[in-house]
């Protein structure tokens, strides 16, 4: 069976660097998965991506030999269930707020006796080339489970989370927890609490030996939050970086550029 090669580098202490798969095309897929990226993320949380299309993609990722990873809407059994049996690598689950949310999505990526996850499906064996037999004998060890911190209840409860067994990272969603954090006026937190609180949870995660990561938009950024600690690491989106691009280009030509692009 095929090992999880990001699942144990994070353990190894190795920062792992990806992107997200947010367009939904598998051709763009197939080639982002031979980019050289560590992982790829498909982004069922914020996209339109079906479910026939997500199987779709981890395939063609997998098939270039890149770590398939699937952003669920929320962590529960029944979304966790079907991104693994469609063949993902490993979950990434949104708004882990509590201890409980956290072992809900935990047991639902592993199968009994350590989790509750049903047994069944044909793709998932494929994506990590193993027989269906060795698939179900050796997922619990190989599928990565990732849980996000995107406000403050997360990180008051961070070490209690960090500390669960099953817990292979820690990510955070900037943009979110951002916006968790505003004033009951609106305001957004100053840039040094902000800040403050990234460091918070980096410090939680070494203090429980758990690997954590940011989504981060330049090479800089990503080279920076590495040398602090950070490991499991997001560099934009092929959205961001096909936006990015044209911009570029539209801004030399001097051509007009529409508005509603200016936001990506």
């Amino acid at each position: 069976m095929r090992r999880n090669t990001v699942k144990a580098a994070l353990k190894a202490g190795q920062p792992q660097v990806g992107t997200w798969l947010s367009l939904g095309n598998v051709f763009a897929a197939r080639l982002m998965a031979r980019v050289g990226f560590n992982w790829l993320t498909v982004d069922l949380e914020h996209s339109p991506i079906g479910w026939d299309s997500a199987g779709q993609l981890f395939g063609a990722v997998a098939d270039a030999g890149c770590i398939c990873l699937a952003r669920v809407p929320r962590g529960d059994h029944d979304y966790i269930k079907r991104v693994l049996d469609a063949g993902a690598h490993g979950i990434v689950v949104p708004m882990v707020n509590t201890v409980e949310e956290a072992k809900i999505a935990i047991a639902a990526a592993k199968y009994p006796p350590t989790g509750n996850r049903s047994v069944g499906g044909g793709m998932h064996a494929m994506n990590f080339d193993a027989t269906a037999g060795d698939y179900y004998k050796y997922a619990n060890d190989e599928i990565l489970v990732v849980l996000q911190t995107e406000s403050p209840e997360g990180v008051e409860n961070a070490e209690a989370i960090y500390s669960l067994p099953g817990v292979d990272a820690i990510f955070v969603g900037p943009n979110d927890l951002n916006a968790q954090m505003r004033t009951p006026d609106g305001a957004d937190p100053s840039p040094a609490d902000f800040e403050a609180m990234l460091q918070r949870i980096l410090a939680a995660g070494k203090k429980c030996g758990t690997p954590v990561g940011i989504h981060v938009t330049s090479i800089e950024a990503c080279q920076q939050r590495i040398a602090e600690g950070w490991q499991f690491m997001a560099l934009g989106s092929e959205l961001r970086f096909m936006v990015t691009e044209a911009q570029k280009m539209v801004q030399a030509m001097n051509l007009k550029q529409s508005a509603d692009l200016a936001r990506y």
